[in-house]
């Protein structure tokens, strides 16, 4: 790195920590840690989106870089964070830097932003992921903003996440659902009639959900989406459950939102899409822009097409009816509302709605793909799996690689440590058997999860209360606790009764992963 180029670097930390946009690949010296993450966190696109990078990653370059902050081999040396990649690459660099000034140096979002356009003017918005026009430019001030909330309103705290489980869910097979307000608020994907895999990804019916539900207190369930299964089934089960739809991909009339936000102020359940950002506006003031970042921060593809205008558009009437509820509930004298719900098929609902002067935007939805069972959501939710199915590709021949080593590593335990003969052959035979029924493509497999890791929208609220003066701190709510490995994947549901057709090696991929007590070699 020349003297030039680091003149022209931003200073985060003086004499400690900088920041650059390069043309190139640079090399650390004696006096400089150069570190670049473009290719290591990459965001995953549904279509025209590319940003920005997820909780997980956000979480993992903190780490990273707090790490090369402490350590003691580094001490003396200036630490340069560059990227090199195209503009959406060092719009999400520029986004991460920034809110780890937010998070961790006591930066306000206006001083980190400052700072990260003192050297480079302008970087590129955020967009959604539609398929249509871009309608809404989401700038990375207004992530920074999201961030600044989230840690004041104690939804992102670090030392109670779980990146592991937040990857987990994140994965279609395993439920396709995330967080947003920890213990209060769940997105996930609206269940189907049963469990299966279509169209190469998976499908999860209401008992699929059950377990994780009644683990974590919800409630709930708010449909905003057609009706793709039963009620009954979850209402059978102990669960509470509403309709209020509307078209997919639209945005919701003002009497549709004023049914949602009433049943969650006065009762114990979650949120999800547009009427969960909503919420978050009317009760927490967050303007439009910052409301759909979080949602975007914790669940990418969140929000899209007209439903941003819908929020914006509201932002103030949802404020000012915000403050008249508050006021309302101080003069109650508990003063506390339990507000734990659960929407179901949220992230991609749409409605049959108010604003008249975006009919043209509207065309860009098509509703006869949703009259056959096809929703913006699970066109997302298909993106995604096959998305994942792409990055699991190089499992098969890791598999192959680990069970022709086993096979050696039992003939060298015979021979050194005299093994029982019928117990080797046992186990050859297994292998044999193994490798002989490896008959599937990988990209043609359906995705078995075999480590933990969190389209079609919803939305979970575990009972937190609202308080009378002040916004409730979420600290105190419980987060979701880490998936143990007897209950992967997806929280007591059985594999073997969800889906059918499961193949000897996705079984075998499976038992190697999850078997605690699987020899390592």
């Amino acid at each position: 790195m020349t003297e030039d180029n680091v003149t022209k670097s931003i200073e985060i930390i003086k004499d400690q920590l900088y920041f650059a946009v390069l043309q190139h690949k640079i090399k650390s010296t004696a006096d400089r840690h150069c570190f670049c993450i473009d290719d290591e966190l990459s965001y995953e696109n549904f279509y025209a989106d590319f940003g920005p990078l997820n909780l997980a990653m956000f979480y993992r370059f903190c780490c990273k870089l707090t790490k090369k902050l402490k350590s003691f081999t580094l001490a003396k040396k200036k630490i340069v964070f560059y990227t090199c990649g195209d503009q959406k690459k060092q719009a999400n660099a520029a986004y991460l830097i920034g809110s780890y000034a937010v998070m961790h140096l006591q930066k306000t979002p206006e001083e980190a932003y400052s700072l990260l356009v003192s050297r480079n003017s302008t970087y590129l918005p955020f967009r959604d992921a539609s398929f249509g026009t871009c309608l809404y430019n989401l700038s990375i001030l207004d992530c920074l903003c999201a961030i600044y909330k989230a840690l004041q309103f104690g939804w992102l705290d670090f030392s109670r996440f779980d990146v592991e489980e937040y990857e987990h869910y994140e994965r279609a097979e395993n439920g396709d659902f995330n967080w947003i307000i920890p213990g209060k608020f769940l997105a996930f994907s609206g269940p189907h009639p049963k469990s299966k895999m279509e169209n190469g990804y998976p499908l999860h019916a209401p008992e699929a959900y059950f377990p994780y539900f009644r683990k974590h207190n919800i409630t709930t369930i708010v449909r905003l989406n057609k009706k793709m299964y039963d009620a009954k089934r979850f209402t059978d089960m102990g669960f509470e459950h509403h309709d209020l739809f509307f078209v997919d991909g639209s945005t919701p009339n003002d009497s549709i939102v004023r049914k949602f936000l009433n049943i969650c102020e006065n009762s114990d359940g979650a949120i999800a899409v547009h009427c969960k950002g909503c919420y978050m506006m009317k009760h927490y003031r967050l303007t439009a822009a910052e409301a759909i970042a979080w949602m975007r921060i914790c669940r990418p593809g969140s929000v899209i097409g007209p439903q941003q205008n819908f929020v914006e558009d509201n932002q103030s009437r949802l404020w000012s009816e915000g403050d008249v509820f508050r006021e309302k509930i101080n003069e109650q004298e508990n003063g506390k509302l339990a507000v734990t719900r659960i929407l179901s098929g949220v992230d991609d609902i749409t409605l049959n709605g108010s604003n008249k002067n975006r009919t043209s935007e509207k065309e860009l939805y098509n509703d006869d793909e949703e009259m056959n069972g096809v929703t913006q959501g699970d066109k997302l939710r298909a993106l995604k799996s096959k998305r994942q199915a792409r990055a699991s590709t190089g499992s098969q021949s890791w598999l192959v690689a680990m069970l022709l080593s086993s096979l050696c590593s039992l003939a060298l335990w015979w021979i050194v440590y005299g093994f029982p003969s019928s117990i080797l052959h046992f186990c050859i035979d297994g292998l044999a058997r193994s490798l002989d029924s490896m008959h599937v493509v990988a990209s043609d497999r359906e995705p078995v999860c075999c480590e933990p890791s969190g389209c079609h929208r919803d939305t979970v609220n575990a009972g937190s209360p609202v308080s009378t003066g002040n916004l409730p701190n979420l600290n105190m709510l419980q987060a979701p606790q880490k998936a143990s490995p007897s209950s992967t994947p997806f929280s007591g549901l059985n594999l073997n009764l969800a889906y059918s057709g499961v193949t000897p090696y996705q079984k075998l991929e499976l038992l190697y992963c999850a078997e605690p007590g699987f020899p390592e070699f």
